[in-house]
């Protein structure tokens, strides 16, 4: 069995909207007040519990007083408790991540104290994990939110789910659009049909966001430098407009809506590129790319971040897995860009500037991209692929897929149709690359 995440646009009425925008206010609430109900007990000495059954227990025990009005009306009644425990799920989970992190038991960056949310600046979010949430019988175009009741779909829900049980529905609002994500649970996938291409290797980079070991290029749409005009001018706006004031929040909501498009125009690039690779292709080979270290470099670090190579690389693993296509991971210090394609000759140092790659040893001359598109191929290979010295160009390490520090490769199979250390070569490489 595996998770898959179903995302849908929402279309609400008004009052659907009002409630939608209770819940996520309700969330926020009690995320706030275990939160200082937590940091009352650090300050106290007192003991902590910060799982997510204490949180709950001590929500249930103190909502009477908590959620009311100044009158002392309760108002916890308006919306579903599973508002609420969205928002000490959320909360769990942070202080989770903080202590990890501060224990060293948590990979990436340090994680900090969790901070209390301000309505201004966090997105409405709410999730529904139990009670009679998810599709409506005899309606497609529809979900049940429970306390919101039916609501209207902009597509076609039930085909997507495809009768796989929903477990978790989570909706957020972004840029004044709703959405619900629903986690589905769903049998392995197998392969819905025969490829029509066999292995290929993939290099990613900012000038063109991949190229193929056939030669071909994906362009870079830029998507973040195409809209970066009008995002200045929006957020100059802000700027400029006094807090708290109608025309603020106005500019606000514009600057969000630019940056939302940026990132629905990114999205749906490559959501259509890693679609078609994972179903033309048999195997696909890319970089294990060390992205945080990319980023140092800061003339480079915009486009980096903007060409978003981890959402290339997590599309595309788990849609070869739909797909039934292999997936090969190859080791981040493999030099694909330095080792010459058809001689395995290895360069000692190769700027940047260089687009044409220009082999010492055997005098080929081929596009920089490519040569490391066709390396990243063959690396990815049979696992009879051998280094020039006859050995397995893989490490034993078993976490490591297809990882390979070769001189000089040849592949198993006539497959994907590189061959490196072949005399005739040079011609087809050439041929392909004008």
């Amino acid at each position: 069995m595996m998770l898959e995440a179903v995302k849908v646009a929402l279309d609400p009425t008004p009052v659907q909207e009002r409630l939608m925008l209770s819940h996520a206010g309700a969330a926020r609430f009690a995320y706030n007040a275990g939160l200082a109900h937590v940091k009352e007990t650090i300050e106290t000495g007192g003991k902590l519990e910060w799982t997510l059954y204490a949180l709950r227990r001590w929500w249930n025990a103190n909502k009477g007083t908590l959620a009311v009005d100044a009158d002392g009306t309760p108002w916890w009644r308006e919306n579903s408790k599973e508002a609420y425990n969205s928002g000490l799920e959320a909360l769990s989970d942070a202080l989770s991540n903080w202590s990890k992190s501060r224990k060293g038991e948590r990979k990436g960056r340090r994680v900090g104290f969790p901070r209390f949310k301000a309505k201004d600046r966090e997105t409405p979010r709410f999730a529904y994990t139990t009670g009679s949430f998810g599709l409506v019988r005899a309606d497609p175009k529809a979900l049940r939110l429970p306390r919101i009741g039916r609501v209207h779909c902009m597509e076609n829900v039930a085909g997507r789910v495809d009768g796989a049980r929903a477990l978790r529905m989570t909706v957020s609002c972004r840029a004044g659009r709703w959405h619900a994500a629903l986690t589905v649970e769903r049998a392995d996938p197998t392969a819905r049909r025969t490829p029509r291409e066999g292995a290929v290797g993939i290099d990613l980079g900012v000038k063109s966001l991949a190229t193929l070991s056939d030669g071909t290029t994906i362009a870079n749409p830029h998507t973040l430098k195409a809209n970066e005009r009008r995002l200045k001018r929006a957020q100059r706006s802000l700027s400029r407009r006094q807090p708290g004031s109608h025309r603020r929040a106005h500019a606000r909501e514009r600057v969000v809506r630019l940056h939302a498009r940026v990132a629905n125009q990114r999205r749906d690039m490559l959501d259509k590129l890693t679609t078609r690779l994972a179903d033309t292709y048999s195997d696909i080979s890319i970089e294990d790319l060390n992205v945080a270290g990319m980023v140092k470099n800061h003339r480079l670090a915009q486009s980096i971040q903007d060409a978003t190579f981890a959402e290339f690389r997590r599309q595309l693993t788990y849609k070869t897995a739909r797909t039934g296509t292999r997936l090969h991971v190859i080791d981040r210090w493999y030099p694909s860009s330095k080792t010459c394609s058809r001689c395995g000759t290895v360069k000692a140092k190769l700027s940047l500037s260089e687009r044409v790659y220009h082999c010492d040893g055997c005098g080929l001359v081929i596009d920089r991209d490519v040569n490391a598109a066709i390396n990243i191929q063959v690396a990815g290979s049979a696992p009879e692929t051998l280094n020039a010295h006859g050995g397995d160009g893989r490490r034993n390490d078993a976490s490591r897929r297809a990882t390979q520090t070769p001189m000089k490769c040849e592949p198993s199979s006539h497959a994907s149709g590189v061959r490196l250390g072949a005399d005739d070569r040079k011609t087809v490489l050439q041929t392909k690359t004008n």
